[in-house]
């Protein structure tokens, strides 16, 4: 019987996934540090690409290159075609409840509702574990019973907490926006839906990145005129399909449908070589750096817009990346990332693991004795990197112990 790659793991998307996490949870910790202006968000006008705007696309990309494996892994399971599909939803609402809340957290926490803001979002973060944890598969009844009274006091905690919620202005849990695992889950939705009904036809999957990619010019506005070439008025259908499945520009789907196209790309080519696969990944990455140089001459690039430069230009890096990592770990250098691995397969954990060290240092006070030198030049910067890597080996700490998310 042959296995298809696509049902056994990558580690170079693992180490890739890893990366994107720790940078995330880095650029996400500079607030507390005066930073040079290379590594935060490009403002709303400006056309720049910083670090901080590099990581979530590339990220999503991750995404998409994760969801062949994740499918087809499934179905050599024997998973039935109702069963894989079942997942994905869960899946998506899921990232869709945890982005939800985790938005609303930005708006404060009323006193109003008697408990510190620090204690309810360790509760929150708490109902999250409990609800999502990946709990080891037993045939013991006793533990299934444990499991499932664990998971359903997580489903309570979680309805408590959404009930009493009141942000600062006295508002009551509602989507505002999304955030990042809101984003992701919607994005996930729609590329995984398409994955599911196309499997492996790499023509179906680059015609709907092209369809991605050319909405995404059609909504963001020009440089010329200031205006989108496709501004569709207030209950257009097509704008309204658009907002139903959250696709906005289109860009998050482009490049999580990158992601996908890469990976089968990648398989196919396995066999060619390494030095042709070189070739192929300098080529295709020669082409996105064109098309984002070419496309730039008439959008911005721009994370806040999602344009299709900061699309074409991010789908870049993260395949050049990937080529990188790809020839590290067929080399057997993969040990090399072993300090940063547990962000690469406990990737949820790692991402709220923040929200837990934030709350602990301002419960015990340890926040507000920050020395000063944490919070400029070389020395804050590398505080964030240290927090980084705190994050990743508290996340392997807690897979020890048997606590890792998995939605």
């Amino acid at each position: 019987m042959t296995i298809s790659p696509l049902s056994q793991r990558n580690q170079a998307i693992d180490i890739l996934r890893a990366l994107t996490m720790v940078l995330m949870v880095f650029v996400n910790d500079l607030w507390n540090v005066a930073y040079p202006h290379w590594m935060g968000h490009a403002d709303w006008e400006e056309d720049f690409l910083g670090l901080s705007d590099i990581v979530f696309p590339c990220f999503l990309f991750v995404v998409g290159m994760s969801i062949p494996y994740a499918i087809e892994n499934s179905f050599s399971k024997g998973k039935s075609g109702q069963e894989v599909f079942g997942h994905i939803l869960s899946r998506t609402l899921a990232l869709l409840l945890m982005g939800v809340f985790l938005v609303n957290l930005e708006g404060g926490i009323a006193p109003i509702i008697g408990i510190n803001p620090q204690i309810f979002k360790l509760l929150l973060v708490t109902s999250f574990i409990l609800i999502w944890n990946a709990y080891p598969k037993t045939d013991n009844p006793r533990r299934k019973r444990v499991y499932k009274f664990l998971r359903w006091a997580g489903i309570a905690l979680f309805a408590f907490l959404a009930i009493i919620f009141r942000d600062k202005g006295g508002n009551m849990l509602t989507p505002r926006w999304w955030g990042i695992l809101g984003l992701i889950g919607w994005t996930y939705l729609v590329c995984a839906t398409i994955y599911f009904f196309a499997r492996q036809n790499l023509k179906i999957l680059i015609l709907f990145w092209v369809a991605f990619c050319t909405w995404c010019m059609l909504r963001c506005k020009t440089l010329q005129t200031g205006l989108p070439l496709l501004n569709l008025q207030e209950g257009n259908a097509l704008e309204a399909f658009a907002q139903i499945v959250h696709i906005d520009t289109g860009a998050h789907c482009a490049l999580t449908m990158g992601g996908i196209i890469l990976s089968l790309l990648d398989i196919r080519t396995r066999e060619k070589g390494g030095y042709r696969r070189a070739i192929y990944a300098i080529g295709l990455t020669a082409g996105l750096i064109i098309l984002g140089v070419v496309s730039n001459q008439f959008w911005h690039i721009s994370k806040l817009y999602a344009t299709i430069p900061w699309v074409f230009y991010s789908s870049a890096i993260a395949v050049a990346l990937y080529a990188l990592l790809s020839w590290a770990t067929e080399r057997g250098k993969g040990h090399w990332f072993n300090i940063i691995g547990a962000a690469g397969t406990a990737t949820l954990t790692c991402y709220l693991l923040p929200y837990i060290w934030y709350s602990l240092l301002r419960l015990t006070g340890v926040g507000t004795i920050r020395p000063g030198w944490c919070d400029h030049g070389i020395l804050g910067i590398l505080t964030c990197v240290g927090f980084s890597l705190l994050c990743v080996w508290s996340t392997h700490l807690l897979g020890k112990l048997g606590i890792k998310l998995k939605v």
